[in-house]
């Protein structure tokens, strides 16, 4: 059985994504790498995918599907997976070769003491244009290489996240959970990070920094005029994860996850609810009150909570100086954390 499945994502990518691969090949044959061609049709992708796939059959493997969207394609890879682990790398993004290897060596020796729920790294975001690469690292909250549980989970700052970048799954969690991503929806990388977390226990950091978070093409899905103009779709997700947070039941859960898992949702509120001033029109204004409406009728107490934060309460600032106070300060969020 392979240690780990990689899943890359793949749409239209030809011009990046065989960076993407050649980073993850030298870990050889205890990696699985599932290229999944998500209906590509504008270029090569196809043709690179069975390429790689017939000269790397032991390692390689080749998944075409009609486009289903990001979701999808991680659904994909996750339903085809045979390793032990479940990791995504997104096509335009890329590893540090040295890091994956050390962390699979790491996986192996873990095995022997009957493994881990979910592993985890660092990551870069790799932006372009910067001259100082903003580092994700998280030996401030978490044991460094030790078996631990959500209970030794030190306090997380604001400027800290897990995200998909650095996540390593137990694949038979994600199946065990039901994890499965929308289709045709942006964003669903969030619920990744978030959904499968309640059924975590056993946990393992390694202080090694790995995913290089690709940051800069202008069509990129993160690019703040694109967000904009797919806000339907972060609202989607975001009530997802609201779903997700009022319908577990904590009563026999760490403490420390569910305030994680708060501090996570109330980072996706904010993110809506800035996109959606950034968009300016009323009828953007409106979705912003009913994200937030929605949350108050799923669980008040919840809603309160977050509403009562300090980005929860700068998000809902009444009338127009109110908004352009948000506006500042998420662009001075902008330029200290270092995304897009």
């Amino acid at each position: 059985m392979k240690i780990l499945s990689v899943a890359i994502p793949c749409y239209n990518s030809e011009s990046y994504m065989e960076k993407c691969i050649r980073s993850i090949l030298p870990v050889g044959n205890d990696v699985e790498i599932l290229i999944v061609d998500d209906g590509s049709t504008k270029d090569r992708t196809p043709e690179i995918a069975d390429m790689y796939a017939a000269r790397y059959p032991g390692i390689i493997k080749a998944v075409h599907q009609e486009n289903g969207g990001h979701g999808e394609a991680v659904n994909a890879g996750l339903r085809n997976a045979t390793g032990l682990y479940y990791k995504v790398v997104d096509s335009d993004d890329w590893v540090n070769t040295k890091g994956l290897i050390q962390i699979v060596q790491r996986m192996k020796e873990l095995e022997q003491e009957g493994g881990v729920d979910l592993l985890l790294a660092n990551f870069v975001y790799d932006k372009v244009g910067a001259k100082h690469k903003k580092l994700m690292r998280f030996k401030n909250v978490f044991p460094v290489d030790t078996v631990f549980s959500w209970d030794e989970m030190r306090h997380m700052r604001q400027t800290q996240y897990i995200l998909m970048h650095n996540i390593f799954y137990r694949t038979g969690l994600l199946r065990d959970c039901k994890m499965e991503l929308p289709k045709h929806t942006f964003y669903v990388d969030n619920i990744f990070a978030f959904q499968p977390l309640v059924s975590v226990k056993r946990l393992y950091y390694m202080d090694v920094n790995l995913y290089h978070y690709f940051i800069g093409r202008d069509d990129q899905s993160v690019n703040e005029k694109v967000m904009i103009g797919r806000i339907d779709q972060q609202i989607r997700v975001n009530k997802i994860m609201i779903d997700v947070m009022v319908d577990t039941d904590f009563s026999d859960r760490s403490r420390q996850l569910k305030k994680y898992m708060e501090i996570y949702l109330t980072k996706i509120m904010t993110v809506t609810s800035i996109m959606l001033i950034l968009s300016g029109t009323e009828e953007a204004l409106a979705k912003k009150a009913d994200v937030w409406a929605y949350l108050k009728e799923k669980d008040e107490k919840e809603y309160r909570r977050i509403r009562g934060s300090l980005f929860g309460a700068a998000m809902n600032l009444p009338g127009a100086a109110g908004r352009k106070f948000a506006v500042a300060a998420y662009k001075i969020a902008q330029k200290f954390v270092g995304f897009n």
